[in-house]
């Protein structure tokens, strides 16, 4: 019998209308997940109908004829048990539960934490988003379950990439845009970082930063600090995809500060819209560009003036970008971050682990 693929994502949102809700990381791969896998369900309060798709409970589908893809990967087990105890699978069957680890795996610190995901990733086939998180899963599997569990671990990887034909054509701004490139202001992201270069920054050349935050960031007390300065602009997320492509479209450069990240789908969706990146010299950073990237830095005041050439003589700056990518950074890109990547090789690793799916 040929499985039918299952969703799960706690946090996903459907909307009254029966579509998906937000724009962040894992809202979109929730999105691809059901487009690369026609017919297939979402794991959540339910059962409802939706608009290509349905929602069922855990305990409501057939363990006999299901693969799971679990996006919350530390509690794949309990997945597992649930199903196991629902009744469902045929005699001789067992449920069929895949990983998916979309995050960086450091935000995990706790020693619970680790080894409940440790072991998941050697009890359970596992994709991940990039090579990078690939490893830091196996160094994981390795250093927290036993050797006869280590020995066993399936995983495969892929760029996560992005869908190409969203991107919008490029208009520029009269005043330079800072784009403020996450949604959250967590501790991993470092705004306070990002907020001390740009002011140096703004001190010397006219800029408007946009911050568009998650809800329960938006009414923060950082956000409200950020949000005195005249020369910021806060709000909440776009309301439709369309509009947040529209918007990358104008924005000049961004300043990323984080300490840590699995792939950095923001990053390179902004730098294929056209702003100029301004990273710290960290590994994730290297991992999506190119090995001469001049702009790469290792300390605050190198940061200062990265970003301010980035937004006072951005088109040598665009040049440079062409010339670490031998010809143009846009197609090196393109040709590095497309999801069709991702698209391909998801399918064919759960049609290598699991057989043939809709």
């Amino acid at each position: 019998m040929t499985p039918r693929i299952a969703i799960r994502y706690r946090d996903v949102l459907v909307d009254p209308d029966g579509h998906v809700a937000g724009h962040d990381a894992g809202a979109t791969l929730v999105r691809r997940l059901l487009r690369v896998f026609p017919g297939s369900v979402l794991v959540g309060d339910g059962p409802r109908r939706c608009d290509g798709f349905d929602v069922l409970p855990l305990e409501f589908l057939d363990a006999s004829d299901t693969v799971v893809i679990n996006m919350d990967v530390v509690d794949s087990a309990a997945v597992w048990r649930t199903l196991a105890r629902s009744g469902t699978a045929r005699p001789g069957t067992e449920p069929r539960v895949m990983n998916f680890v979309w995050w960086t795996t450091s935000q995990f610190t706790h020693p619970v934490d680790r080894a409940c995901l440790g072991l998941a990733c050697a009890l359970f086939p596992t994709f991940a988003n990039s090579e990078r998180t690939a490893t830091e899963v196996r160094e994981i599997v390795g250093q927290w379950t036993v050797q006869q569990l280590a020995e066993q671990a399936r995983i495969g990887w892929v760029n996560l990439g992005i869908r190409l034909e969203h991107v919008h054509p490029r208009h520029e701004p009269d005043v330079p845009v800072v784009l403020y490139p996450a949604i959250w202001l967590s501790e991993r992201k470092q705004p306070q970082a990002f907020v001390d270069v740009v002011e140096r920054v703004h001190k010397r050349v006219p800029l408007r930063v946009e911050a568009r935050l998650v809800e329960s960031h938006l009414v923060s007390e950082a956000a409200m600090r950020l949000s005195r300065h005249d020369w910021v602009w806060l709000g909440p997320l776009t309301a439709s995809r369309d509009d947040y492509w529209e918007a990358l479209a104008h924005t000049t450069a961004f300043l990323a500060t984080a300490t840590d990240e699995s792939y950095g789908l923001e990053y390179v969706e902004a730098l294929v819209a056209g702003a100029v990146g301004v990273f710290p010299d960290r590994p994730w950073a290297r991992a999506i560009l190119p090995a001469t990237y001049p702009l790469l830095y290792r300390t605050t005041a190198e940061a200062e003036a990265m970003l301010e050439r980035a937004l006072t003589d951005t088109a040598t700056v665009r040049r440079e970008l062409d010339d670490a990518a031998g010809g143009s950074f846009q197609e090196w890109l393109r040709a590095r971050h497309d999801d069709d990547a991702f698209d391909h090789a998801i399918v064919e690793h759960v049609h290598r682990w699991f057989g043939q799916v809709p």
